[in-house]
């Protein structure tokens, strides 16, 4: 017991050291702001805040996973329109019930994930090129299947998984995140395959020579990647009452930005779901402390662009400074 806890103590150190420079730039991001706004650190804002990070916590959850096996998900923010659009539109044109609606638009996420997987792995495609193709595969067919324009569904049960409260506190989306971040640790963390995922972005020659699947572990991610960002959508589908064929758009770029900050190598082989999180939170409390203190959405834009571009930097300048 005494070494679990000494293993444990020294995990907690070596995160920390890991990590110092985000969470003090978090700290700092989250004081600045609160000076700035005294509605930033309300009780109504936290929680607004923490539903909208929401969605970026599932997309970075399935990039992170492409980026530690050396490749990247660009598709996510499509699948994420599709998975809600197939949801909603299973429900409000097709009247199917609400589980195999859900299940409908989770296989729609997942055969987009599969896809990319498959092209990646078996053909052989660069990953940034073959989740690009989805990227146009999955938003053309949200705006087929919605001729380009919402579909409204209000079913109470349905929009009840967006907008209800547990404990009429905490939105619902939130206690959905804590779930998948956790399953998503155990799962790299604890299991065979997540092994294998980090053993294939340090040294996929290496990992082929040991004996690992390297197809399947691709083909794996990708499906989890998409079967993340279509629940995301799904969920907002609810939130919204309706399937938005044109929602978030660009939204790949949040998760990119949030992985890399949170140490995410984009040369693959290393970072961790906790220090993800922190790149989310970067993100999140940095577009909600924009909106607070009035900044122009174009130049959120630029701030946004700016931010990506240093964590990218920061993470390639490591690179050759380990080698």
């Amino acid at each position: 017991m005494n070494i679990e806890m000494l293993k444990a103590r020294k995990g907690r150190k070596s995160f920390l050291r890991e990590n110092i420079a985000t969470i003090s730039g978090l700290l700092l991001l989250c004081i600045f702001l609160s000076f700035m706004s005294d509605s930033f650190l309300t009780q109504s804002n936290l929680m607004t805040l923490l539903r909208q990070m929401t969605n970026n916590v599932f997309l970075t959850l399935g990039i992170m996973m492409c980026i530690i096996i050396g490749g990247i998900d660009i598709s996510v923010g499509s699948v994420f329109a599709l998975g809600g659009t197939v949801a909603a539109g299973m429900i409000a044109l097709f009247g199917l019930p609400i589980p195999v609606a859900i299940l409908l638009g989770l296989l729609a996420g997942a055969l987009c994930g599969a896809f990319n997987g498959f092209f990646v792995a078996y053909i052989k495609v660069p990953a940034f090129i073959a989740t690009m193709a989805m990227l146009g595969i999955a938003r053309g067919a949200a705006y087929l299947m919605t001729n380009a324009e919402p579909i409204r569904c209000t079913d109470k049960a349905f929009t009840q998984l967006g907008t209800g409260r547990w404990l009429g506190v905490i939105p619902l989306p939130v206690i959905y995140a804590v779930v998948w971040i956790v399953v998503i640790w155990l799962f790299l963390n604890k299991t065979r395959m997540g092994r294998y995922i980090y053993a294939i972005g340090g040294n996929v020659e290496a990992a082929r020579f040991s004996g690992i699947n390297i197809n399947i572990v691709k083909l794996v991610v990708h499906i989890i990647s998409g079967l993340l960002a279509a629940w995301a959508g799904i969920v907002m589908a609810a939130r919204m009452y309706s399937g938005q064929p044109a929602v978030a758009v660009g939204w790949e770029m949040d998760a990119v930005a949030a992985s890399a900050l949170g140490g995410v190598s984009l040369m693959g082989g290393s970072g961790s779901v906790a220090s993800a999180m922190i790149g989310v939170a970067i993100i999140g409390v940095l577009k909600n402390g924009l909106n607070f203190i009035n900044v122009n959405s174009f130049w959120q834009l630029i701030i946004q662009g700016l931010v990506v571009l240093a964590a990218v930097s920061a993470d390639m300048i490591k690179q050759k400074k380990q080698k």
